[in-house]
């Protein structure tokens, strides 16, 4: 079987590998995108069908192109996101090729580069950058067992209400994810517990600015290393029905049930941690202090925004904070459904190098491994605060195709060197 030869391969055709082909291209680097389904596919096919982006059009685009058709201030759906990035990849001309699964990448041995093992062949490459992204792998703590009687299903599996039986769901999660499906589900008529752990809550908009642009003003879309002690930490925010700021007391008042975090489960019942009303509290601090960072830069840039005393209001905790239900049972309550917006973890065993630390993270500077010839793109954090963004994601790609073209010139360098001492 013959070997394909690559010089920098890209596994993955979302956000992150097109923006890595962009920059390669601008770099003069010869390259090869694989995505094992479609292009953006987990948009299509991983998400639920009301989707929307949890920022505005202006802001959660590639800086080359907007999004056609589209107020900039509207909260985009997932397909027209997805066509985006399958209309970016041409308008960029992008090497993608659609269908082709990465089984296994190793290091040659007593030689620089790496041996692909594709669902289509072997291809050899200089470099490899994993632009896979975070969302790989959905989580769902072995808390519940299968045989306890409710659907159990990951946020990334659920789609709309319809697709659930009669009966009452858990919700557990208050992330964007967590949040958005319990609204939803509400709203459709469900009877709706939704489990709250600890979690950031900024404010949707305020003082007419969406807090994507508080965020960017303030400094802290580049804010390059996260505080001690969030590095778990969730953030509920929607940009569903237009946009809103996420108030889980408002929730509770229109007849959601909360509770704390989902610690057990046992012969029919569930445990709940008593940390309801401390998780509220610090989602609430969390929204005041963006608050009034946002006041201190208005006083002195002396910027004409009007003020918005009304957001500082805190309505009264419901009775399911003030005497929170730490325990129960599933038939008692008619759940049915359990909804794990849990999060997902990564899955690097396709991955035969040695370039993870313990935990099985990547060990890196910037997206660069200390496996020469790798590359990281898309990982939380991986330079600044807004790295796994659709726009933070393209100025990272940015400074891998710059280390990627500086290697590139050193090895020049040194073949043209060598072939001068062989004369």
């Amino acid at each position: 079987m013959s070997v394909e030869e690559v010089d920098t391969l890209v596994v993955g055709g979302g956000q992150a590998g097109l923006a890595m082909s962009e920059h390669l291209s601008k770099c003069g680097v010869p390259h090869l995108v694989l995505e094992r389904h479609r292009i953006a596919e987990r948009w299509r096919s991983e998400r639920w069908d009301s989707l929307v982006t949890n920022g505005p059009a202006w802001h959660d685009r590639f800086p080359g192109m907007e999004f056609p058709d589209t107020d900039p201030d509207a909260f985009v759906p997932k397909e027209e996101v997805a066509d985006y990035f399958v209309a970016y990849a041409q308008q960029i001309a992008a090497p993608v090729r659609c269908g082709v699964e990465v089984k296994e990448v190793r290091g040659n041995v007593g030689r620089p580069g790496f041996r692909v093992e594709t669902s289509e062949g072997v291809i050899e490459a200089n470099n490899v950058v994993v632009a896979t992204g975070p969302f790989q792998r959905p989580i769902i703590p072995a808390v519940v067992p299968e045989d306890a009687g409710a659907l159990q299903i990951h946020s990334s599996a659920y789609r709309n209400p319809r697709q659930l039986p009669e009966g009452a769901v858990l919700v557990v999660g208050a992330g964007s994810s967590g949040v958005q499906i319990a609204d939803e589900l509400l709203r459709a008529g469900k009877r709706v517990y939704l489990s709250v752990g600890p979690h950031d809550r900024p404010p949707r908009a305020y003082r007419q600015r969406d807090f994507c642009w508080w965020l960017g003003v303030l400094g802290k879309w580049d804010a390059q290393a996260q505080e001690p002690g969030t590095e778990h930490v969730t953030i509920s925010v929607s940009g569903a029905r237009g946009g809103h700021t996420v108030d889980f007391r408002r929730l509770a008042a229109q007849g959601m049930t909360l509770v704390g975090l989902t610690e057990s489960y046992k012969d029919g019942v569930l445990t709940f941690a008593p940390d309801l009303a401390e998780n509220l509290a610090r989602g609430d601090a969390n929204y005041m202090s963006l608050l009034d960072e946002a006041d201190a830069y208005v006083a002195r840039n002396g910027l004409d925004l009007p003020e918005e005393p009304d957001a500082r209001k805190i309505e009264a905790d419901p009775p399911c904070v003030t005497d929170p239900i730490r325990e129960l049972s599933l038939a008692e309550a008619g759940i049915t459904s359990i909804i794990w917006a849990t999060g997902f973890a990564v899955d690097y065993s396709w991955l035969k190098i040695d370039a993870f630390d313990e935990k099985g993270k990547p060990r890196h500077q910037r997206g660069v491994s200390v496996e020469s010839g790798i590359y990281f793109l898309g990982l939380p954090w991986q330079s600044r605060r807004g790295s796994s963004f659709i726009w933070g994601v393209w100025h990272d790609a940015k400074y891998l195709a710059d280390q990627i073209s500086t290697q590139r010139k050193y090895l020049e360098y040194h073949e043209s060197a060598r072939h001068k001492s062989q004369r």
